[in-house]
């Protein structure tokens, strides 16, 4: 939807998608859908959403040098389907956030997980 909209904004049409997505200063579609899964993954295990994290994810108990300390663990998933639901598809998204990024409040969580770089996990970078 976005790559169709962007090619018919008017000086943009010969130009590739990333270089629209440059010139108007926007992130893809993609990339914005996995910051607010980011943002819902948090808020769901900090207690900020009225769900209950354990019907969602399961935390690592495991003790690992690397990264954070909120790790989650990784369901097996026999069918595609159920690996495309938001709790599968974003565990190993949330376990691969750098260390230097900002637990201590959903503002200062959102504003870290910006610089963080999420190509491994996009189809097409932005």
């Amino acid at each position: 939807m976005q790559r169709r909209f962007t090619k018919r904004l008017p000086g943009l049409r010969q130009c590739s998608y990333q270089e629209r997505l440059c010139r108007l200063q926007v992130h893809s579609l993609e990339l914005r859908r996995l910051l607010m899964d980011l943002a819902w993954c948090y808020k769901i295990l900090f207690g900020r959403a009225h769900l209950q994290s354990e019907e969602f994810f399961r935390p690592n108990m495991r003790p690992s040098a690397q990264g954070h300390k909120y790790k989650l663990c990784k369901k097996f998933c026999a069918s595609r389907v159920r690996a495309a639901f938001f709790s599968e598809r974003i565990v190993n998204v949330w376990n691969s956030l750098p260390r230097n990024v900002d637990y201590s409040t959903f503002t200062s969580f959102r504003r870290s997980i910006k610089t963080a770089d999420f190509t491994q996990f996009l189809r097409c970078s932005s």
